[in-house]
């Protein structure tokens, strides 16, 4: 009666233990307070979690009206009433989950060019584009102007533009657009190393994902982590970014790869190998085929330890292939 759908979107993290994972995109430096904050949570598990006033502050602190959303992937499944029978324009080489979700709500799919310019030339009435700034995989960040071909095609065709900025923490000197017609999902997984603690957020439209999300999405662990976020002021960004930038860069240099973002994609020949092949040297990096690249890997900045093993081991498995 109930057939599943035919379609399996693959995601970084590590599944198997002792080793570093360099698969998943995120800040390795998480914040100071985590210990408490579990405490925290701990002591309000005993009640339904409401975070309205909480989501009040996080507006004032973000200076736009948000809807708090479990991480980013909730915010994706409440637009599932929106693309039901729509077109929806999604880059080939992307993360993934816009195709899946799209195909589970009965969305009609027309992939392009990764590209806005060219992207925008695909855009029809009433449609609904997914793109990913900067993207998922490569780090890939645009800028404003060059995201105007873009929203000027939403525009003009009424459609609406999902703009994931879940990795915009990462960019030096980052700018967001500004539109009508613009939803903007961003998420604390990733810039503050807790992806197990589900809580993004959306700016945009506050009324009706709202008026579609689940309630009590985030649990006590979601609302413990806004108390402390709020308290913390963004602090913890500011203190860790430039460690992370640093290491980007050395990255950059002794790899040959290039990013906006704090994620670098390498093309190694067959990925599928290539991940085994580093396995036994203790590293988890990402077989990019789910993204189309069935060729590249993708892998994270992590602390320079860490990297200093990446570093080598890449190196090494490359030279001997």
């Amino acid at each position: 009666m109930l057939e599943p759908v035919n379609f399996r979107a693959k995601h970084g993290g590590a599944r198997e233990e002792g080793l570093i994972d360099f698969s998943a995109s995120v800040n390795p430096y998480p914040p100071e307070w985590v210990e408490e904050m579990f405490e925290r949570a701990k002591e309000i598990s005993g009640r339904y979690p409401y975070w309205d006033e909480l989501e009040g502050k996080l507006s004032d602190l973000a200076g736009e009206e948000v809807t708090v959303t479990a991480g980013i992937t909730e915010a994706l499944y409440l637009l599932g009433p929106v693309l039901k029978g729509k077109t929806v324009v999604i880059p080939r080489h992307t993360y993934e989950e816009y195709e899946r979700v799209s195909r589970i709500f009965g969305a009609r799919i027309v992939k392009g060019p990764n590209d806005p310019g060219e992207l925008a030339k695909l855009v029809t009435q009433g449609s609904i584009v997914f793109f990913c700034n900067p993207n998922n995989p490569d780090g890939k960040f645009y800028r404003v102007r060059e995201l105007k071909p873009l929203i000027d095609a939403v525009e003009d065709t009424n459609s609406l533009l999902i703009l994931d900025e879940a990795f915009i923490d990462f960019v030096k000197k980052p700018e967001s657009p500004q539109g009508e017609n613009i939803v903007k999902l961003r998420t604390f997984t990733k810039s503050y190393g807790l992806p197990g603690i589900r809580v993004g957020y959306v700016i945009g439209f506050p009324e009706y994902f709202r008026s579609v999300r689940m309630p009590w999405s985030i649990g006590s662990t979601g609302v413990a982590f806004l108390e402390f976020l709020l308290e913390d002021g963004f602090e913890h960004l500011k203190r860790t970014m430039p460690l992370i930038w640093k290491e980007k860069s050395r990255l950059e240099r002794e790899l040959g790869v290039r990013s906006d973002a704090n994620f670098f994609i390498m093309r190694v020949g067959n990925a599928k190998e290539f991940v085994e092949r580093v396995k036994p040297r203790g590293i988890l990096v990402r077989d990019c085929s789910s993204f189309g690249l069935p060729e590249f890997v993708r892998f994270s900045v992590r602390r320079p330890e860490e990297n200093d093993i990446l570093i080598k081991v890449l190196k090494d498995v490359i030279q001997c292939t």
